[in-house]
């Protein structure tokens, strides 16, 4: 992986888009969608017994996890162009390191919520149109374990974010390059 990331982190100057128009909107949805989804979390998680807020947050998990399983195989099948040639290998891998961290946890955490919900025995129903159904079997213990990770691994995705968007500011305010504007104008 790190041999792939050092032959594809080096490229020459190019005018080609580094992100196509649907991995980019692919992307900014993904990334509206996380946000509404950690504010819906941390209301959920400070006020009871309010079913309409898990039933969105639930459906909202059902279609991220979605977006970022085709976000996943866009990227993989249609990679974007290498960071530029003048970008230090060290922050060349924490780049890959925080995008590949971002899409684990993206991918891991509906699934750990949905695991939690179908233990506690909630209906996940998706945008009040169909139910999906238990993956686990009833165990109330183990759900409260499973929703106290879920929290855990929201706050590790809050931070990572802040990564990301952080290593996004520097590049555009700090080092003056094209970094960031790859996600905004390809």
């Amino acid at each position: 992986m790190v041999d792939t990331i050092l032959r594809r982190s080096a490229a020459p100057v190019t005018s080609a888009a580094a992100y196509t128009l649907l991995a980019r909107v692919l992307h900014w949805l993904t990334a509206v969608l996380v946000l509404a989804m950690i504010r819906l979390g941390l209301v959920i998680a400070n006020i009871e017994d309010l079913p309409t807020l898990y039933d969105l947050h639930r459906s909202i998990g059902v279609l991220l996890l979605l977006i970022v399983l085709v976000r996943l195989a866009y990227r993989v099948t249609h990679p974007p162009l290498p960071l530029p040639a003048d970008i230090p290998l060290i922050q060349r891998l924490v780049a890959g390191f925080v995008h590949w961290t971002l899409y684990a946890v993206l991918i891991i955490q509906p699934i750990l919520g949905w695991i939690a919900t179908s233990a506690y025995r909630a209906p996940i129903t998706v945008f009040w149109v169909f139910v999906l159904p238990p993956i686990w079997r009833e165990d109330r213990a183990f759900s409260d374990q499973l929703f106290a990770a879920h929290g855990a691994l929201g706050i590790a995705l809050a931070v990572i974010i802040c990564a990301h968007v952080g290593g996004a500011l520097f590049h555009h305010f700090i080092r003056k390059d094209r970094v960031l504007m790859r996600m905004l104008t390809g």
